[in-house]
């Protein structure tokens, strides 16, 4: 398939600059994946959509602080942006590493972006942090293929608690104003640092709707995906099938595991917070009658497109996605091409808000069709 099938025209304005000043007062567009029927609600009317028995899972990763200012030590006049992607370390033929909380090391090499790219070569050493008194030095060690280099991070505090005081966290390209409030790109639920972008589905939530919810007899469970660079990297090829993702790190926990067991035998859906949650438990399907006693951990690079048949998902809540986009290439595979690109056109039409801080989007999928 082209790429260019999954453009749609968005005017400027209806990107969201700025989260609502409540978190559940966005819209929602109620898609039935049968039928293309749409139905605009807002965001705490969901709790009718959901059914007792239902499970609704979350992505419970919380974004790191990973965009760090400093300057070369060969060159202090000129200020150097680093993006921090994920720890590193060599395992066989991998450049992996993972989790981060808890860890109080002040030695580690990560994969990190840097800005302007060209002038982090080997060898070069960026210091962070007040200029009278760095906190961070880094040092690149490698350059990889697509631009990423390897980077050696050194600091006589826990690096973690240096990542808190000198970072600050990312936000989208197209986010273009700064936020006031740092805790609106973080769920309420977050609890594991590791992202370098948030899973934007889960920012609608407060405290008081999830316990409605429950109350309401919906099992809330969880994962954990720390969402990765190819979050902010658009579709290079002109056919979409020859795509690649970046592997992002996972962790399901034995508890979801049951809950979705459980959901099947009562008749629920299994509906999914976001698309991270969506690949993630996309990614177990051939583990989930294991009974596994430990989590299912690992690394994903599930892509997922239209022909894909789920497998474990029934319903998904999302935000609005960039044209050309991953993600908007799932929910296509999940919903239908013509679906979703029409309801996409009601969207802009209607003057939905789109994107991280916009309005959200619940597809599902009832008992029987309608």
């Amino acid at each position: 398939m082209n790429i260019d099938l999954f453009d749609y025209a968005l005017p400027p304005r209806l990107i969201a600059q700025q989260p609502l000043p409540l978190r559940d007062a966005s819209r929602l567009l109620v898609l039935d994946k049968h039928t293309g029927h749409t139905r605009h609600r807002q965001f705490t009317d969901l709790i009718d959509e959901l059914v007792a028995d239902d499970v609704l899972i979350m992505n419970h990763s919380k974004v790191l602080p990973a965009r760090i200012h400093g300057w070369k030590s060969t060159d202090p006049t000129r200020t150097v942006e680093l993006l921090l992607v994920h720890p590193w370390e060599e395992q066989g033929q991998s450049n992996r590493a993972y989790p981060l909380e808890g860890t109080s090391s002040h030695v580690q090499r990560w994969i990190i972006l840097g800005k302007p790219a060209k002038r982090l070569r080997v060898g070069d050493v960026v210091h962070c942090g007040d200029r009278s008194a760095p906190r961070l030095t880094v040092e690149i060690i490698a350059v990889l293929e697509q631009g990423e280099r390897i980077a050696e991070l050194r600091s006589e505090q826990p690096l973690l608690d240096v990542f808190q005081q000198i970072g600050k966290v990312p936000l989208p390209p197209y986010i273009e104003q700064p936020l006031t409030d740092g805790s609106r790109y973080q769920t309420v639920y977050a609890q594991q640092v590791g992202s370098v972008a948030a899973p934007t589905a889960g920012l609608h939530f407060t405290p008081s709707l999830l316990q409605q919810l429950v109350d309401r007899g919906i099992t809330l469970a969880s994962i954990t995906l720390h969402v990765g660079i190819g979050t902010f990297r658009p579709i290079q090829t002109q056919t979409i099938e020859q795509h690649r993702m970046h592997e992002e790190y996972f962790e399901v926990p034995p508890a979801t595991v049951q809950a979705i067991a459980t959901a099947r035998q009562k008749g629920g859906r299994v509906v999914a917070v976001g698309t991270t949650t969506a690949r993630t438990l996309e990614t177990i399907a051939p583990v989930l009658g294991t009974s596994p006693v430990h989590p299912i951990t690992g690394w994903t690079d599930l892509y997922i497109y239209p022909g894909y048949t789920f497998q474990v998902v029934d319903a998904l809540l999302t935000n609005f996605h960039l044209p050309k986009s991953t993600l908007l290439l799932m929910i296509s595979a999940l919903a239908g091409y013509d679906n979703i690109m029409t309801a996409y056109r009601q969207a802009v039409s209607m003057e939905y808000r789109f994107f991280s801080f916009g309005d959200a989007m619940f597809i599902h999928q009832p008992k029987e069709p309608m």
